[in-house]
């Protein structure tokens, strides 16, 4: 095949956009036993506390307008005890069009991503 050839077919290829990374998460929770939905804002490698599930997202990445849109997270979630210890029980990414492929397997608590967001009207960390 000739070399113009190749250059061609590499031109025709589509080109995926790289996500974006946003610094806040716009998070859901479901209090099964209340049966009450909050839904929370939370910054990147910050912890927050949705009954006894201690939340820190590590990155939030959408796409930009242009492309097939797709939102994901990486989150930590461990379970705090009444003695104060916690133990790990989710680490992996949650994507917000299917909240039911990685989901928190909690027996009174359901967790799943709604969007990333560039600002909150929630302060930062830093200035609470």
């Amino acid at each position: 095949m000739p070399l113009a050839a190749l250059g061609l077919l590499a031109a025709a290829a589509p080109v995926a956009a790289q996500p974006v990374a946003n610094p806040v998460a716009t998070l859901a929770g479901l209090d099964k036993i209340t049966g009450r939905v909050t839904r929370f804002d939370v910054y990147i490698d910050e912890t927050v506390l949705f009954g006894a599930l201690e939340i820190t997202p590590r990155a939030c990445y959408n796409r930009p307008p242009t492309e097939t849109q797709r939102t994901s997270a990486f989150l930590e979630v461990d379970q705090r005890s009444l003695t104060g210890t916690s133990r790990r029980i989710f680490t992996g990414w949650m994507f917000a069009d299917s909240p039911a492929l990685n989901a928190v397997d909690h027996a009174v608590y359901d967790v799943w991503l709604i969007e990333c967001k560039t600002s909150t009207e929630v302060p930062p960390p830093d200035q609470r």
